[in-house]
């Protein structure tokens, strides 16, 4: 089997673990990322937005407010599609929510002045075709932004726990390489004239770390896709490490479990 049709397969199976859960709820705790990315790029009315991997809608209602419409927000999962058509109806705002995957966008080419993604296309399996079709979209001398989350961070740290009790499909770059500069130079190449990084830090407040858990576990499919394949047999290792995880970088002391994990902001202007 060729390295294509092994990271084909591997897209099927993440749109199934995206699936599970409710990242709508998991959106809800980084909904000011996606505000400080439209921020940064300075957005402006009249300009044409596509959120690609967009979940529930969190960069293409932030980038709606700014533009006054004309955004289109694309993802594989349609349950969060409906979700982000209820938010941007009850706001009054004017989004086009598509099913689609992060390598092969139903967009033309040069479509939008603004292509972004928040803690989104950094997770497609063929980490190439993502960056080549956030390039495609992107009109020449328009911009592309980004919030990844970053190797050594707190979600990276979380990451890279499940992986040690649920190892990834062998031959899969890990997503945490978009979290550093020289990887993004790599993957936009000369498709990009500029580029500017920025590390920042967002906050996630819970009761406790066994609320967090509880959390992950219910919400984020990754995690609740992770605790099914350990079984019973594991779940209590995996359960313990991400706890110590957790409780190692809380920030609140005994009020409650702050955590306020780090990402790059990411903004490149399309050559």
């Amino acid at each position: 089997m060729s390295d294509a049709v092994n990271l084909q397969e591997v897209g099927k199976v993440q749109q199934k673990t995206w699936s599970e859960g409710d990242f709508a709820m998991v959106a809800g705790i980084v909904m000011m990322v996606a505000e400080e990315l439209a921020e940064g790029l300075d957005l402006v009315p009249g300009e044409r937005v596509l959120d690609v991997a967009c979940g529930s809608g969190n960069g293409a209602i932030a980038a709606a407010r700014r533009t006054w419409g004309d955004v289109v927000g694309v993802d594989f999962v349609p349950a969060l599609l409906e979700r982000g058509r209820e938010r941007a109806a009850t706001d009054r705002l004017d989004v086009d929510f598509r099913e689609g995957d992060a390598t092969d966008l139903p967009v033309g080419d040069a479509e939008f002045d603004v292509v972004m993604s928040i803690f989104g296309a950094m997770f497609a399996a063929d980490q190439e075709k993502a960056a080549a079709e956030l390039l495609r979209a992107c009109k020449p001398g328009g911009r592309i932004g980004m919030a990844n989350w970053v190797p050594d961070s707190g979600i990276g740290e979380m990451f890279m726990t499940i992986a040690k009790h649920a190892p990834p499909p062998p031959g899969v770059k890990p997503p945490l390489l978009w979290g550093t500069e020289e990887h993004l130079r790599e993957l936009f190449g000369d498709g990009i004239a500029e580029l500017t990084v920025e590390r920042k830090a967002a906050r996630q407040a819970f009761r406790s770390a066994d609320h967090f858990l509880d959390f992950f576990r219910t919400y984020f499919g990754p995690t609740k896709v992770a605790f099914e394949r350990v079984g019973p047999e594991g779940e209590e290792a995996l359960a313990e490490d991400l706890r110590s995880l957790v409780e190692k970088n809380n920030t609140a002391g005994d009020r409650a479990l702050v955590l306020r994990p780090e990402y790059i902001e990411v903004i490149a202007t399309r050559a």
